[in-house]
């Protein structure tokens, strides 16, 4: 199975990197987090410190499955102006079926800047359109297009999570895992069951 890499960078949403960790493993998926710094430890915009499974410099990344990017300030801007991950991005779109996915400020901080959403429909946490260069805006909370599956911030980091595993696996085992966490897809059911 090929393995899936959420990338960390100082300042990353906590929420929105855990998330696809959590759900992918449920799935039973390979996915690793990845330190962009020199260090495993990484804090979150939280000021949470997470402990990352691998440091970026030595770490091959042989046709992966997933390239993940969490959003987060400024979480967003040092995966941007990580030169390495750029490369491994612009591989990743090139590649026959590697996939990328990104929530809240990463799809246009770091995508959208680095040209990859051009012609595709996007969304990204809002006040960040502006850089969703070449896209379409689509004010949802998770848009799939081709290669991408994009979300628009910490609440719909789950629904991302889910698709992420739909998109690699099916609906079947993503529903699956969401009914094994009690997650609701729609807003009657919440309401029910809340009372």
């Amino acid at each position: 199975m090929k393995q899936s890499f959420v990338f960390l960078a100082e300042g990353f949403e906590l929420i929105e990197a855990m998330t696809p960790v959590d759900v992918m493993r449920r799935a039973g998926l390979d996915v690793k987090t990845v330190s962009i710094t020199s260090s495993r430890v990484v804090k979150s915009a939280q000021e949470v410190s997470v402990n990352a499974d691998l440091i970026f410099d030595p770490t091959l990344f042989k046709n992966p499955a997933w390239l993940i990017l969490p959003g987060g300030m400024p979480g967003a801007t040092n995966l941007y102006e990580f030169a390495p991950l750029a490369g491994l991005l612009k591989n990743q779109m090139n590649s026959a079926d590697g996939r990328i996915a990104a929530i809240c400020a990463a799809p246009a901080v770091v995508l959208g800047q680095l040209g990859l959403l051009k012609g595709r429909s996007a969304t990204c946490y809002p006040g960040f359109e502006h850089l969703l260069t070449g896209a379409k805006f689509t004010d949802a909370p998770v848009v799939c297009d081709d290669k991408f599956v994009l979300g628009n911030g910490p609440a719909n980091a789950l629904n991302w999570a889910l698709e992420i595993v739909s998109q690699t696996l099916g609906r079947t085992p993503a529903e699956h895992v969401a009914g094994g966490m009690l997650a609701f897809r729609n807003c009657n059911e919440i309401e029910n069951y809340f009372g």
